[in-house]
């Protein structure tokens, strides 16, 4: 059994910061790739930045200078450092992490973190 607990997300204000977590426990023999999606209300849901095990980094246009990702592989862990924050980065912020419990490699989804931001 894998599950991803996601953390972090609030309200905060245009310019503000915020750091998302999202650990990953279980059955866990490797990870692969990990990423970050979004949804905001109405639309579909994007690629906000992505990880490989090898620490390549790939980020959507719109977050480019202000968004970070990183990870902690001896923890498990997949940060995102959300800086100069605007309205438009209002959403539902989900982690997306490709790994294995010995068997199989599959992508497991966090429950989602609310980030607000306010003009």
């Amino acid at each position: 059994q894998v599950q991803l607990v996601g953390s972090g997300g609030g309200s905060v204000q245009a310019g503000g910061s915020l750091k998302l977590s999202c650990a990953a426990s279980g059955s866990i023999f490797g990870i692969n790739a990990v990423a970050w999606y979004r949804r905001a209300p109405g639309k579909q849901r994007e690629l906000v930045a992505g990880i490989t095990s090898g620490g390549t980094t790939n980020y959507a246009d719109s977050v480019k200078g202000r968004f970070t990702i990183s990870r902690d592989n001896a923890k498990n862990t997949v940060y995102l450092q959300m800086d100069s924050l605007k309205p438009e980065d209002t959403a539902v912020y989900y982690c997306n992490v490709n790994l294995t419990s010995g068997i199989a490699w599959r992508d497991y989804w966090g429950q989602g973190t609310q980030v607000t931001v306010s003009s």
